[in-house]
C-alpha cells in the first residue's frame, strides 16, 4: 500500500505542468478563469500569485497585455518573466483600431507608416524571440504581422483627411459586422 502511495506521488510530480506562457492585463491579475484554473493545476497559490503580477506591472498602464512566462520549482515558489505586449497590440495602437480585420485579404482594419514599424520594432527586438535578428528582420516581421490582420503599412506619410475619411468608413464597416454577428447569435437563441 505504501509503494503504491509513492507512485501516485512520483507520477503527481511528473505530471504536473512547471511552466505557462500566457497573456495578462496589466494590474489586473484576478483568480478567475482562464488564468486562476492554470496557476491551480501547476500548484500555485492564486491569490498570492496575483497580488505579486499586480506589484510587478503597478508601473505600466492599467490594462496593457502582458505577456507573462510562469515557472514553477519543485518547493511550489514560482518566478514571473515579464515580456513586451504582443505585436497585435503596438500594431493595433499604431492605426488606431479596436480590432484586427475579420479577412485580411479583403479589409483594411488601419494604416501605419514604415516609421511606426521601425519603433515597434525597437521595442519587439528586445524580446528573447526577437534577439538573433537584426533590426530589418524584426521589421519584415512586424510588416506580415500587420498584413496578417488587416494593418496597411505605407512608405510616406499620411494625410490627415485621407486617415479622417478610411476611419469613418472603417467605423462603419465594423458596425456593420457587428450588427450582423448580432443577428446570427439571435437567429441561433431562436432556433433553440
Amino acid at each position: 500500500m505504501a509503494a503504491r502511495k509513492a507512485v501516485a506521488q512520483v507520477a503527481d510530480k511528473v505530471k504536473r505542468k512547471t511552466f505557462l506562457s500566457t497573456v495578462i492585463p496589466a494590474g489586473k491579475a484576478t483568480p478567475a478563469p482562464p488564468l486562476g484554473p492554470e496557476l491551480g493545476q501547476m500548484q500555485i497559490q492564486i491569490a498570492a500569485f496575483c497580488k505579486d503580477f499586480n506589484e510587478k506591472t503597478s508601473h505600466i498602464k492599467t490594462g496593457i497585455p502582458m505577456r507573462a512566462e510562469i515557472s514553477v520549482n519543485p518547493n511550489r515558489t514560482y518566478n514571473i518573466t515579464l515580456l513586451n505586449p504582443p505585436t497585435s497590440y503596438f500594431l493595433m495602437q499604431a492605426a488606431g483600431c479596436q480590432k484586427g480585420a475579420t479577412s485580411s485579404n479583403t479589409q483594411t482594419a488601419g494604416i501605419i507608416t514604415l516609421k511606426h514599424v521601425y519603433e515597434i520594432a525597437k521595442i519587439k527586438g528586445r524580446d528573447p524571440a526577437f534577439t538573433c535578428m537584426t533590426l530589418d528582420q524584426v521589421c519584415k516581421t512586424i510588416i506580415g504581422c500587420a498584413h496578417s490582420i488587416g494593418i496597411k503599412v505605407v512608405r510616406g506619410p499620411i494625410e490627415v483627411a485621407e486617415l479622417k475619411e478610411f476611419l469613418a468608413r472603417r467605423a462603419e464597416e465594423v458596425a456593420a459586422e457587428e450588427k450582423e454577428l448580432e443577428e446570427l447569435r439571435l437567429s441561433k437563441v431562436l432556433r433553440l
